[in-house]
């Protein structure tokens, strides 16, 4: 039997295996190793609080940023719901109520997320370490883009600072996603141990936070176009720099996934929901590009940017790049929708976390066919958009449902980086107690209790350090 099944019960442990999130060399309390640790050891243990953490601080250990996928889903909801082609007002109802439970979700995630890293804070070294839940960081600016995205469409009536708050929360997006795209790809380079055998979608995760923050952008600039034209460009250039960042590098990486695909078959079933990621820069690039060249064609005439352009012509060809360059990419999506469609067909696959990966691409793929609605005199993509968005809610509410039940069994709480954080002050522990003189052979203090117990206060000092 897997250990760890041993530890948490089986189908708990499938489930977590399934996610990519756990490793299969638990330590587990019934097993010969963990028996066979001298009694100075185990008082070590229990003197550091490694062992029997329950409750609230349980939850808090082995809360990882993969969470934040949940805030992406809900947001990208509210946002399809809310700008629907065919609206009706008590749509836009449930569409606020999303929004303001993505808020709820945010911050609530992000207090678990400070406290966690802050009550152990040797945890954030072993996060980066990890070759999967490292990735997850983007979903953090990610999930924040849904939140201003929102505010813009649906705030901006309670008065001018809403406007300046969004701007402002953009600009701390801007900076998270920047460092994800651009730190995160050489953490692959530089620390993980990367093999294109093993190789998943989520490592688009950190790079498409960039290309959301770009259509996030275009948003925050459509809406200072008015009033702060200056301040409306810049935004506009920055989210122009922001989309070249992140679509060149996530066109690269899904020629590396596809060829992995090709070479090693398609991924296993505990990982396949993921071969959907590839909407995500696809989805929300396309989107972006639009809204890019929509808010060009009225802010360059204004500002008089590139004069050299006769009659203020330069916005209209930005426009017109967009959308046809919108258009190819959509195109490009739906190759990808196949393929994960195709893949998810052909074998059962467990529920995990993994099952977010769903609802994000997707709605932003979903916001692109909108968009596309919106410019070409046809009812085709208006309707196509309805179906699509009520096939993304329905998903939604299951994956929601499904996570709250696994969620209150347990099943979903437990990071991999815990293991390796206990195994490292354990080795740190074990080293401090053999110091002691007390853990390979007699004590020469003839009572044998004095050096064990400076052993296990030195354990518990260098312990209490390595948080």
């Amino acid at each position: 039997m897997d250990p760890y099944s041993r530890f948490v019960g089986p189908s708990e442990a499938g489930d977590m295996q399934s996610a990519g999130i756990c490793s299969n060399n638990i330590i587990t309390d019934d097993s010969p190793k963990a028996h066979s640790e001298p009694r100075e050891i185990e008082a070590a243990r229990k003197a550091c609080g490694i062992q029997d953490i329950r409750g609230w601080r349980r939850v808090i250990l082995h809360f990882t940023p993969s969470w934040f996928s949940i805030t992406m889903g809900t947001g990208i909801v509210s946002i399809l719901l809310y700008d629907l082609p065919y609206k009706a007002r008590w749509v836009e109802y449930i569409a606020i109520a999303m929004f303001c439970l993505n808020i709820l979700l945010f911050v609530a995630f992000s207090i678990m997320s400070l406290l966690r890293y802050t009550m152990y804070p040797g945890l954030w070294g072993f996060m980066i370490k990890h070759p999967v839940q490292s990735l997850f960081i983007g979903t953090f600016p990610m999930g924040l883009c849904t939140i201003i995205n929102m505010i813009v469409l649906a705030c901006l009536s309670w008065g001018e600072g809403m406007l300046t708050f969004a701007w402002t929360l953009w600009w701390i997006d801007v900076a998270l996603s920047c460092a994800c795209c651009m730190y995160m790809p050489f953490v692959i380079m530089h620390i993980h141990e990367a093999k294109l055998s093993t190789m998943t979608a989520a490592w688009l995760l950190p790079i498409v936070s960039t290309i959301v923050a770009a259509a996030s952008g275009a948003l925050v600039a459509g809406a200072l176009t008015k009033n702060h034209s200056s301040h409306a460009l810049w935004t506009l250039i920055t989210s122009y720099v922001l989309w070249g960042c992140g679509v060149p590098l996530a066109m690269v990486v899904l020629v590396m996934y596809f060829q992995r695909l090709a070479l090693h078959h398609l991924p296993t079933p505990e990982v396949i929901v993921s071969v959907f990621l590839p909407l995500g820069p696809l989805g929300s690039g396309a989107f972006g590009i639009m809204k890019l060249g929509e808010v060009a064609n009225t802010l360059l005439p204004i500002t008089g940017t590139l004069p050299a352009v006769k009659n203020g012509m330069a916005g209209g060809i930005l426009y017109v790049l967009g959308f046809t360059m919108a258009l190819v990419m959509w195109g490009f999506a739906l190759v990808w929708l196949f393929f994960a469609v195709a893949s998810i067909t052909r074998t059962k696959f467990p529920f995990n976390m993994g099952f977010w990966g769903f609802v994000f691409p997707g709605g932003v793929f979903i916001l692109a066919t909108n968009q596309i609605a919106k410019e070409l005199p046809s009812d085709f993509f208006k309707v196509l958009t309805m179906i699509f968005t009520m096939i993304i809610l329905l998903l939604w509410i299951f994956v929601s449902v499904r996570t709250i039940e696994k969620t209150l069994t347990g099943k979903l709480i437990y990071s991999p980086c815990v293991q390796q954080y206990q195994e490292d002050r354990m080795m740190k522990m074990q080293c401090a107690v053999g110091g002691g003189g007390n853990i390979h052979g007699p004590s020469a203090n003839p009572s044998g209790s004095s050096s064990s117990q400076d052993g296990i206060l030195d354990a518990a000092a260098i312990a209490g350090k390595a948080q």
